[in-house]
């Protein structure tokens, strides 16, 4: 191995300039799909997530990830959906009350997992109206 010299410290720098935004986003979205799973097998404050099969007759009791694809799909675009309005949201209210004219001014990372975390919140109201196999049931 190479004596660590300027040369190799700043070749490693860039590698994880380049490559740290790029895992974050995979481990993110490996996070929401696994995520989902944990939501639907638990009860959260007297409420849970009830998936139905297909033919929306038998509740699954077991659901396992292959179960959760279509509707990982229809959530996930629901909350690119949402994410995107909260954001337009935000530069109205930008423009209008701060001196910041552009979204490159204010928006960062944390930003982001902000607007993903409101977001997340309401798509669970709305999910069960986007994706007939999901049903909120009261415990």
């Amino acid at each position: 191995m190479r004596p660590l010299n300027s040369e190799v410290i700043l070749a490693l720098q860039n590698l994880f300039k380049f490559w740290f935004p790029i895992s974050w986003s995979l481990a993110l979205l490996i996070a929401l799909f696994r995520a989902l799973k944990y939501i639907f097998n638990t009860k959260i404050y007297g409420y849970e997530l009830k998936l139905y099969s297909c033919d929306l007759k038998d509740v699954l009791k077991e659901i396992g990830y292959g179960d959760l694809v279509k509707v990982w799909r229809k959530w996930f675009m629901l909350m690119i959906w949402l994410v995107g309005s909260l954001m337009i949201l935000a530069l109205f209210f930008t423009y209008i009350f701060t001196s910041f004219h552009s979204v490159f001014s204010w928006f960062s990372i944390y930003w982001l997992f902000t607007f993903i975390l409101v977001s997340g919140y309401f798509s669970f109201m709305i999910m069960s109206h986007r994706c007939k196999r999901v049903k909120i049931v009261k415990c």
